[in-house]
């Protein structure tokens, strides 16, 4: 069930949130693959707001549609008193004193928080391979990477072990495993919601995002995160609704599944009524060529000084990312920042009248974690594929959603505008509809 099924289920009375967390608790700690995907349940406190949620819904004053729906939470969210390590062993043993601002508002609002999903080091990599802590599973098969660095978080949904999960992009780490393990997932617009108490990254790109079985469950969640009234999805359709295909390095060497994928679910758009366009926007070109300065000069200013402190217990691959970011000045950053800037109003101007533009999710399929473990440049050649659609959206600041396509592992994902998340959210439901997932 979805967790607005589940929702609905605890509305009618036909579902106790006691149970139905203490059922997804004891589904975790039976499952076979429990500790690839969990760095820690948390039990008690996850039963404790569960029965204050039971408590409301027989008093008649859910908070809610998700009131009593359990949630999982990447491992780079602060929860008090719970470890919260970012898989990396750099951060063994760290122990927040409060919740991270997002854990609060769900909490608040009555979404029992399971535990912690395991993730990539640090969240600098789209494969999802961590051989320092644990690697998911994906769902298709457990020998292949599930996609970072919400690895845990997709898991976690696919799995059956929550019906929702909170994981965070800065460069593609909520839709990356969302794509693979044919789950919906929302990249928020950067600096909508608070990263307080979340580990950063590249704090300038940084997001917090759902990752759910479908674009309702995501809609609400969004909400929750937002502190906003939920979307109203009714009624869209994809009638005379103007989407583009971006034609850009993202069709570039793709493998035949996504671009089936992706063929099907235009093909789809169109029966619905949608308008399709197809255009090259050369700003996109340029933007992919400052990604390597703005990302990794960020990611080694906020996280140098704690790697050079104890560097080998780090997966060699990950740290040389964080490394390569020494090699920029500070004057590069700059003027980096100040072409982009230029290079998103090119891109506003181009695609002002569309609805949404729309791009294969991710370009390759999940490798095999034994083939990227024998070989480390497979792994960065992969992971660089990995992240280059998704890429786009983080550069030129947009808002992005994918969805499953039918097709395993391969996603469409549908852009929008900064701050821009509701009108996206009411065409990936009429593009969900469409598509008859």
């Amino acid at each position: 069930m979805s967790a607005a099924d589940l929702g609905r289920g605890i509305e009618a009375g036909e579902i106790c949130p006691l149970d139905l967390t203490e059922s997804f608790l004891d589904a975790i700690e039976e499952h076979p693959h429990r500790d690839r995907i969990y760095t820690q349940t948390m039990r008690l406190h996850a039963l404790e707001i569960a029965a204050a949620a039971r408590a409301r819904a027989k008093a008649g004053l859910r908070r809610g549609l998700l009131d009593g729906v359990p949630v999982s939470w990447k491992d780079l969210f602060d929860t008090a008193n719970v470890p919260t390590e970012a898989g990396s062993l750099l951060l063994k043993g760290r122990m927040p004193a409060r919740d991270a601002l997002v854990v609060d508002r769900l909490t608040e609002a009555g979404l029992p928080p399971l535990g912690k999903t395991h993730m990539t080091e640090l969240a600098f990599s789209g494969l999802g391979l961590n051989p320092v802590t644990q690697t998911p599973p994906l769902i298709h098969d457990p020998a292949r990477v599930p996609g970072g660095s919400s690895s845990g978080a997709a898991a976690s949904v696919a799995w059956g072990l929550a019906p929702l999960a909170i994981g965070s992009d800065t460069g593609g780490s909520v839709r990356v495993p969302a794509a693979w393990n044919d789950l919906v997932g929302l990249k928020t617009s950067a600096g909508r919601i608070p990263l307080t108490g979340c580990v950063p990254l590249a704090e300038r790109f940084d997001t917090v995002g759902p990752l759910a079985r479908n674009v309702e469950d995501a809609a609400l969640a969004f909400a929750l995160l937002d502190g906003s009234a939920p979307v109203d999805l009714r009624g869209g359709s994809l009638a005379n609704m103007r989407l583009l295909v971006l034609e850009s390095v993202a069709f570039d060497d793709i493998h035949p599944a996504p671009a089936e994928g992706f063929e099907t679910a235009l093909a789809a758009f169109g029966r619905a009524g949608a308008v399709i366009d197809h255009a090259k926007i050369p700003a996109v070109d340029e933007a992919m060529t400052l990604a390597g300065i703005l990302y990794t000069a960020e990611c080694y200013g906020i996280w140098g000084e704690t790697i050079e402190l104890t560097p080998d217990v780090m997966f060699p691959p990950v740290r040389d990312r964080f490394r390569a970011g020494a090699a920029h000045n500070a004057s590069d950053y700059v003027a980096g920042w100040r072409r982009l800037g230029g290079l998103r109003a090119e891109w506003h101007a181009a695609v002002a009248g569309y609805d949404a533009v729309i791009l294969p999710s991710v370009a390759n399929v999940p490798p095999l974690i034994d083939d990227l473990m024998a070989d480390l440049d497979l792994f960065a050649s992969e992971n660089l594929m990995t992240l280059r659609n998704t890429r786009i959206g983080n550069l030129m600041g947009l808002c992005a959603l994918t969805l499953p396509t039918g097709v395993a592992s391969a996603g469409v994902m549908l852009m929008a505008g900064p701050g821009d998340e509701a009108r996206l959210l009411r065409v990936g439901a009429a593009a969900e509809a469409a598509l008859g997932l």
